[in-house]
């Protein structure tokens, strides 16, 4: 199983990006993925999941807004268009596969898979 997660970059505020995560080994259409980041110092923190056949999707206080999850399972990705970026979005983007409902849907550890990360710079 892997996660692939790709699209970021240096951009400048207000700017915006779009990540992918590519995901291969098996199909993830039947459960949850989500998106964390983690900045320097900083311990890994939720930013927007979506459920199963995108039937609902919750987003962090501080994206809301901004940010749009979204999910292909004819392709097997899963996307992170943001907007409207700012300084302190700058953080390594995980993308993640949430196996289960038991637990908070923002708790890292309810999440079985991760991609690698990919660098989102936003510069003021």
């Amino acid at each position: 199983v892997q996660l692939q997660a790709s699209g970021g970059g240096l951009v400048q505020a207000g700017g915006s990006l779009r990540l992918s995560c590519a995901a291969s080994g098996r199909t993830f259409s039947t459960y949850a993925m989500g998106w964390f980041r983690q900045a320097p110092g900083e311990e890994r923190k939720f930013v927007a999941q979506v459920s199963w056949s995108a039937v609902s999707t919750l987003y962090a206080n501080s994206v809301k807004g901004r940010f749009t999850i979204s999910r292909d399972d004819a392709k097997n990705m899963l996307y992170l268009q943001m907007t409207n970026l700012k300084p302190e979005d700058t953080a390594i983007y995980y993308c993640a596969v949430r196996l289960g409902y038991s637990g908070s849907y923002d708790d890292p550890a309810q999440y079985a898979y991760w991609g690698q990360g990919t660098l989102v710079t936003v510069s003021s």
